[in-house]
């Protein structure tokens, strides 16, 4: 195999936060990356929020890590 072939791999997962979508998104890619070793992006698959007494509670979104094979 040549130096210059990479595989990728997709690991999901879902993270939150009281504060919004985006500090939810920067939660999630803390973690993973605490973990994850050669991350090259993230999708967002899908955005959440869940309610509590008639008011948004915390904001939820489901993650695409992406990241390099060793």
């Amino acid at each position: 195999m040549s130096t210059s072939t990479k595989v990728a791999r997709v690991s999901h997962i879902i993270a939150e936060s009281p504060k919004g979508f985006d500090d939810a998104v920067q939660v999630g890619f803390d973690r993973a990356s605490k973990t994850l070793r050669g991350i090259t992006g993230l999708r967002i698959a899908e955005q959440r929020v869940s309610v509590k007494d008639n008011q948004i509670n915390t904001y939820r979104v489901k993650l695409e890590v992406i990241f390099i094979l060793d």
